[in-house]
C-alpha cells in the first residue's frame, strides 16, 4: 500500500528526451530500491545515472544489443522486464490497413525523428513492406510543430494509409494527431489503443496495461530480494485490436466484418 509499505517518486519528460538525463539522476539520488522505465531511452538514461540501482522495464527493446541484457533467459545485469517489440508485428499492421483499403500501394510512416529507438519499428516496417510490395513514404517529425506538415506532405504524397510508429512524444499528441488525420481523410493505423480511444481509426499492438501489471511481478520480486540477472526477460504475452467504428464512417470507409470479428474493443 503506497505510503505504508511502500513510496513511489514519480517523473515524467513529457515525450521530451532531453530532459532525461537529469531525471535519471534526480531519481538515484532518491535511492530507490528499483526504478521502472519505460521508453529505450529513460532505461539507458537510467543504467547511465546508476551502475547497481535494478532496473524494471515493461517496454525493452532489443536489451542484448544495447548491452542492457546478456541475453533474454538470463539477463545477468541490473535490467530485467517484458519485450515491447515484436518483429512480426509492423508486417501485420501493414496487413491489417490492406484488409481495410484493399490494394494499397503507398503507406505513409510518421514518426519522431528524435527517438532513436524508432530505427527498430521502421527496420521491420520495411521489411513487411517489402513483402507486401508496397511503397512507403517517411515523414518525421522533431516536435510537435512539425505534424501539420507532416500530414501535408503524407496527403500531398496520396498515400492510402498512415502507420504511426509507439512514441511517446505521438501518444501525448494523439488528438492533434487524430484531427489532422481525419481532416486529410486519412485512414491510421496505431500501436497504442490509446490513439483510437481520442479518434485514430485502429490500433494493433502489444497491451502496454498488461505489461506493466506484469512488469509489477517484477518489482515485487525484487523488493523481496530476488536479482534482476536472474529474472528472464519476457515476451509480450497479449496483443490486442481496437477499432473506431465512428472515425470509419467518418472516413467513409467500410470496416470488414471479419476484422471487426477479431478486435478485442470496438469504440462506437
Amino acid at each position: 500500500m503506497e505510503g505504508k509499505n511502500i513510496d513511489m517518486a514519480l517523473r515524467y519528460a513529457d515525450g521530451d528526451y532531453t530532459r532525461l538525463p537529469a531525471l535519471a539522476e534526480e531519481l538515484v539520488r532518491l535511492a530507490p530500491r528499483v526504478i521502472v522505465t519505460d521508453v529505450r531511452l529513460s532505461t539507458l538514461e537510467a543504467k547511465k545515472a546508476s551502475s547497481t540501482i535494478p532496473i524494471v522495464s515493461p517496454f525493452l527493446t532489443d536489451p542484448t544489443g544495447l548491452g542492457l541484457a546478456a541475453s533474454d533467459a538470463r539477463p545477468g545485469g541490473q535490467v530485467t522486464g517484458i519485450l515491447f517489440t515484436l518483429d512480426s508485428l509492423p508486417g501485420k499492421q501493414l496487413e491489417i490497413a490492406l484488409e481495410i483499403v484493399p490494394g494499397a500501394k503507398k503507406i505513409g510512416v510518421l514518426s519522431n525523428a528524435t527517438n532513436p529507438a524508432q530505427a527498430i519499428p521502421r527496420r521491420n516496417t520495411e521489411a513487411g513492406a517489402a513483402a507486401l510490395a508496397i511503397k512507403l513514404v517517411s515523414a518525421e517529425v522533431h516536435g510537435p510543430g512539425d505534424l501539420d506538415a507532416a500530414f501535408q506532405t503524407l496527403a500531398g504524397e496520396r498515400v492510402d494509409f498512415v502507420s504511426v510508429f509507439p512514441d511517446a512524444l505521438l501518444l501525448i499528441e494523439r488528438r492533434r494527431i487524430a484531427s489532422l488525420a481525419i481532416g486529410a481523410k486519412l485512414p491510421t493505423i496505431f500501436a497504442f489503443r490509446e490513439h483510437v480511444e481520442v479518434g485514430g481509426l485502429l490500433s494493433y499492438g502489444v497491451d502496454a496495461r498488461e505489461s506493466y501489471r506484469r512488469a509489477a511481478t517484477y518489482v515485487d520480486r525484487i523488493l523481496k530480494g530476488a536479482k534482476p540477472a536472474d529474472l528472464p526477460i519476457e515476451l509480450p504475452t497479449k496483443l490486442e485490436l481496437v477499432i473506431n467504428l465512428k472515425t470509419t464512417n467518418t472516413l467513409g470507409l467500410t470496416m470488414p466484418p471479419s476484422l471487426l470479428a477479431r478486435a478485442d474493443e470496438v469504440i462506437e
